[in-house]
């Protein structure tokens, strides 16, 4: 059989049909032969099957629903590179629209027609800027006072987010950590100051703690910084970590004073992907003036009038998400942010409330400062359960759900809680859908008559290290 007639054949053959959809998947070399369009891309789906759906991920801060035509917008730019400003010089512009509405949406004084601000791939680059910036302050500050500049730290909460620790450690700069505990679940701005010194770049607290969902006291910090800075001649300040909060607090509660009308906030960073309601992957971060933007880290593009300052770890980047974004910020408006994010709240208190009233389990918090929040067993029923939460979230898994159960940082090791994050795309029905599964699942183990494995790991590890707080 010719070439030609050996194609033709293949194309005539059904997906499942074909030889490619008998043999497995490619793992560890390039095929030899190219595969129908078709065939390749069922090959790949099937390969999503057993995964949670989006919409039933409650352990993600992501974004996991947008609308048709904000979907149509971004996949019509997939192929655009936003770094090429040349090519695409409209994007830069939206870049920094982005950028100046952020900023005055955090009370901004910049008066500049383009305020200070850069693009992300996601809150982690934000940060890692926002903390960069910092630390190369503080340097040249040191650099020009003649005094050492070996030894730079800041200081943090115990419930920090992973980039932090890539940061210290890649920048080599101490991280210093305030505990936190259930009587002080968030960053204790004294014990926060007791850790500065002359070396200290910044402090970063935290508005919507991955670990919790609850917002650190940036004003009383700020309060507690300005005193230390006054006693001592530093000029400590603060980079805000508001990855999710950045977009929660200035709809939510705006009279509530957390960004650039304190004092010492420098710099904010917030992610674009999680409640700025774009897919993955974009961060923002803005700083207070240009002023506090150091130089080496910036360059610029000049376009019909436009001045719109380039600064970024990476190179080339999607710009299908500043689309979405600035899509975004006209579809729904101030209202319009409002409405959803208070519709994510709502939601996230329905659930609170009810398993808040479930004899098993005990809430973190009592109240919810963003759409999300954890629960641990109550320590009493604990004392006969057969099951901990890591068999909960194993059962949820089966029905799709992914609601995590972990363990909280530093000092509070042995708390072990589980998390739902709230988003836009869960409705009230599918609260009610999980809050069953939730009732149906622990019905099931209240009849169990032997422990699980895992309450069989737990109460080993009891024996072994002396009472565990609860699973």
């Amino acid at each position: 059989m010719n070439r030609q007639n050996d194609t033709r054949d293949e194309a005539d053959t059904a997906v499942f049909g074909s030889e490619q959809m008998l043999t497995p998947a490619p793992t560890e070399y390039i095929p030899q032969h190219k595969t129908l369009p078709e065939i390749a891309y069922q090959m790949v789906k099937d390969e999503t099957y057993p995964q949670t759906q989006p919409r039933l991920n409650l352990a993600t801060f992501v974004t996991t629903y947008m609308d048709d035509y904000a979907t149509r917008l971004m996949n019509e730019a997939i192929n655009v590179n936003y770094i090429d400003e040349t090519e695409y010089p409209r994007v830069a512009v939206m870049c920094g629209r982005c950028i100046n509405i952020i900023a005055n949406m955090w009370n901004t004084p910049e008066k500049s027609k383009w305020k200070c601000g850069a693009l992300g791939i996601g809150s982690s680059e934000a940060c890692m800027l926002g903390g960069v910036a910092a630390w190369l302050r503080w340097r040249a500050k040191r650099k020009a006072q003649g005094k050492p500049y070996d030894k730079p730290n800041m200081v943090i909460s115990a419930a920090y987010q992973v980039v932090w620790e890539k940061f210290a450690q890649l920048w080599q700069i101490e991280m210093r950590q305030v505990p936190i505990s259930l009587e002080k679940p968030t960053l204790d701005a004294k014990a926060a100051i007791a850790m500065c010194d002359e070396n200290t770049i910044c402090v970063v607290p935290i508005a919507g703690v991955t670990w919790t969902g609850l917002n650190d006291d940036v004003e009383a910090l700020d309060r507690e910084i300005d005193a230390y800075n006054k006693k001592t001649g530093y000029d400590i300040p603060i980079h805000v970590d508001a990855a999710s909060g950045g977009f929660i607090l200035p709809f939510l509660k705006p009279e509530l004073k957390w960004d650039f009308r304190l004092k010492w906030v420098y710099s904010i960073s917030t992610s674009g992907h999680k409640y700025g309601l774009v897919y993955p992957g974009l961060g923002w971060v803005v700083w207070r003036g240009k002023e506090y933007l150091p130089k080496e880290m910036s360059f610029s593009v000049n376009y019909l009038g436009a001045n719109i300052t380039q600064v970024g770890l990476n190179f080339s980047r999607p710009a299908a998400q500043v689309l979405g974004q600035y899509y975004n910020f006209i579809r729904f408006g101030f209202d319009g942010y409002r409405e959803i994010q208070q519709s994510s709240m709502d939601v996230a208190q329905y659930c609170h409330r009810n398993i808040g009233e479930m004899k098993c389990f005990t809430n973190y918090a009592d109240h919810l400062e963003n759409p999300l929040f954890i629960w641990y067993m109550n320590p009493e029923y604990d004392k006969t359960a057969k099951w901990t939460l890591y068999d909960l979230q194993a059962t949820l898994q089966q029905s799709g759900w992914m609601v995590p159960a972990y363990t909280l940082p530093k000092n509070m090791e042995d708390v072990v809680v589980m998390r739902i994050v709230a988003r836009q795309g869960m409705s009230r029905d599918m609260a009610d859908m999980l809050l069953t599964d939730i009732r149906n699942a622990v019905d099931a183990f209240e009849k169990l008559q032997y422990p699980t494995t895992s309450r069989i790991a737990y109460e080993k590890r009891e024996k072994q290290y002396g009472k565990v707080f609860t699973h």
